[in-house]
């Protein structure tokens, strides 16, 4: 049997939870999932002690970090910020990324993404040859497409550890696209 890898799933609550929950549900036993559920941390904390909430009580331990991308993520600062908790080697070594389309990704009729339409941090480490990308219906067709996803950008943690870009991107201090 494969290794089960914590991974964090990192996603846009208003708009992408119901992915969130059939990720888990479908293949949770798979992998050992790891988020921030909605509430799970007070909004009105300061952005400093969120951010060390996020890196140590989420992601410190998780290998992979899985973003479901729909058509506002790029716009959230907390998806930004697990992003780079995830990346940084100070928050127990860097986790592999994954980007994952949603069905309500803007596609465009050629079937191709625009990268702005992507958080900057994933955009950036997709080029980088880091990150991968993959549309949903790809990621989640099967256990084994799932499976080996994860299992490669676990593998690209130390592989490809040179190719991460993290610090040259400030992070977002800002929620848009409202």
């Amino acid at each position: 049997m494969a290794t089960r890898h914590k991974v964090f799933i990192s996603f846009y609550h208003k708009d992408d939870e119901k992915y969130r929950v059939k990720l888990e549900n479908e293949f949770g036993n798979l992998f050992i999932a790891k988020s921030v559920q909605d509430g799970g941390i007070a909004s009105e904390n300061s952005d400093e002690y969120i951010k060390r909430l996020i890196q140590e009580k989420y992601i410190e331990d998780a290998s992979v970090l899985v973003v479901l991308v729909g058509p506002k993520t790029k716009c959230r600062k907390h998806v930004d910020w697990e992003i780079s908790a995830g990346l940084n080697k100070k928050v127990g070594g860097s986790s592999g990324l994954i980007g994952v389309l949603l069905p309500t990704f803007p596609l465009s009729r050629e079937n191709t993404y625009d990268r702005d339409d992507l958080p900057k941090r994933l955009d950036a480490n997709v080029h980088s040859g880091y990150a991968k990308l993959y549309k949903w219906s790809a990621f989640t067709k099967d256990d084994w497409s799932v499976t080996s996803t994860i299992q490669q950008a676990f593998d690209r943690r130390s592989a490809d550890s040179d190719k991460i870009v993290n610090t040259t991107i400030p992070q977002r201090e800002r929620d848009s696209c409202e």
